[in-house]
């Protein structure tokens, strides 16, 4: 049998599938992926369709493990996805099936 993932990189996985464990996380996060530019949170809650509260409170989710940046903007804050951690997000089925596990870098932990 092979090594176990060591527990600071099994912790740090458990909380990126924690953060994604929401449908509406994981849409806001591929939306904002594909716009590739930082968003108010009026414009992810008019393409989510989710009230405000609620997205804010997603937003802050995925802000605490890095997949989302957050900038303000005057008074206001927009929203992009983190290219970094985007990067070194390890691929579920990957570290499932045994192949090697990325090592989270780059901003992500």
């Amino acid at each position: 049998m092979g090594d176990l993932l060591d527990r600071a990189t099994a912790e740090t996985y458990a909380s990126w599938f924690r953060a994604l464990a929401d449908p509406s996380r994981v849409q806001i996060v591929e939306y904002l992926a594909r716009q590739a530019r930082p968003l108010s949170v009026g414009e992810l809650v008019a393409a989510v369709g989710l009230a405000q509260s609620t997205v804010s409170q997603h937003l802050k989710i995925l802000t605490e493990v890095r997949f989302v940046l957050v900038e303000a903007v005057g008074t206001a804050r927009h929203y992009r996805v983190n290219e970094a951690c985007i990067a070194c997000f390890p691929s579920a089925a990957d570290v499932v099936m045994g192949r090697p596990a990325p090592t989270p870098t780059g901003g992500c932990a």
